[in-house]
């Protein structure tokens, strides 16, 4: 078992900076929760604390229920897998991954076991002789991951463990962590900057801003019901359209009126928009671009004009310029679309989200 609670907790340097600002997260035994936000945000920071490898400046970190603020690293039965492998040049793939016991002075047959073991489930068995420099990166990230697998730990930390690999390699090694979850049902927590592996990796994601927890859901819910304008645009690619619209009534029925158009509101978010005073007030609209599609002049709720197509295969991205306001359409219909085209676009209105432009909360979920 291993339950991680974090309470208050606050790292702050001595000139003064906090890079983690009062959190609080509880982490159940055998979730895969993933640490996400720009750099800079305070998710490596979060994941040192957890580690023991940064003191702890406010706040108490639990582990299965007990305090281990003041436990030594090694004392916590956490395994931590960084970016830059940290091999020991030196040292073969088998010399590496059986390091750990081999200073708990394990027995050799014991550790060769287990050596063997982890290395047929890694793909890593024929490269046992080997050295760390006659290995590509996914190899070294394999070996990486056995050396912390071995040591049968509470926890796995994962500290961007991909971001050194190209995107055929992050993709396949993503498969290969999901895979190692499933297989050794434990607690994993794994800090990125790319929300693709979080949404597709984790159970549980927790997106950071400048050292705060913005929200904590599961991926789906974290797509659909984000809880501001941050985090509605950190998740999803491409990025979230943002515009500007006010709340307008006509004939019992609420509308966002653009610049181009109007957008009607579901009765459930009119509810809400009367609810919270929002009539004839400014407000931030949000549309992801898998939910905007071309339209006539009649429907158009933005026109413009088409500045970028990328055909992506099965799918095309869209930039249209609608004055200083750019809407991105992703799109199944692979029709070429020409730079300077003319277009009118309408918006799947269930899939409406809109924010408070002061706090950037949203308003309707």
């Amino acid at each position: 078992m291993a339950e991680i609670i974090l309470k208050n907790i606050t790292k702050e340097y001595e000139n003064g900076f906090q890079a983690v600002k009062h959190i609080d997260l509880e982490i159940k035994d055998n979730e895969f929760v993933i640490l996400v936000g720009p750099s800079g945000c305070g998710k490596s920071t979060t994941l040192r604390m957890i580690a023991g490898l940064e003191d702890i400046s406010e706040g108490d970190l639990y582990l299965d229920g007990v305090r281990i603020n003041d436990v030594s690293p090694q004392n916590r039965d956490i395994a931590m897998v960084f970016q830059n492998y940290a091999l020991y040049p030196h040292m073969t793939v088998y010399q590496n991954i059986a390091y750990s016991l081999r200073i708990k002075k394990v027995p050799k047959d014991e550790i060769d076991r287990r050596v063997k073991e982890v290395a047929s489930s890694l793909g890593l068995t024929d490269l046992l002789d080997r050295k760390p420099g006659q290995l590509s990166g996914g190899q070294k990230q394999r070996v990486a991951m056995g050396r912390a697998i071995i040591r049968h730990p509470k926890a796995f930390l994962m500290d961007e463990p991909l971001s050194n690999l190209d995107a055929k390699l992050r993709g396949q090694m993503r498969v290969e962590i999901a895979d190692l979850y499933q297989r050794l049902n434990t607690t994993f927590i794994y800090v990125t900057h790319d929300q693709t592996e979080a949404m597709t990796l984790g159970t549980k994601i927790v997106v950071m801003r400048d050292g705060e927890i913005q929200q904590t859901d599961n991926p789906t819910n974290l797509f659909n019901y984000p809880a501001n304008k941050f985090v509605a645009g950190f998740i999803g690619t491409p990025t979230m359209n943002f515009f500007d619209a006010e709340v307008v009534e006509e004939n019992g029925q609420v509308w966002l009126k653009t610049k181009d158009g109007k957008i009607r509101a579901t009765e459930e978010k009119a509810a809400k928009l009367r609810e919270g005073n929002w009539i004839g007030k400014a407000v931030t609209g949000g549309i992801r671009p898998e939910h905007t599609v071309f339209c006539s002049e009649e429907e158009a709720a933005f026109k413009g004009e088409v500045s970028v197509f990328e055909l992506l295969g099965s799918n095309a991205i869209i930039y249209v310029q609608c004055g200083d306001e750019r809407i991105v359409l992703n799109t199944d219909d692979t029709v070429h679309q020409e730079h300077g085209k003319s277009v009118y676009m309408k918006v799947k209105e269930s899939r409406l989200h809109i924010f408070d432009p002061e706090t950037e909360r949203t308003i309707t979920n």
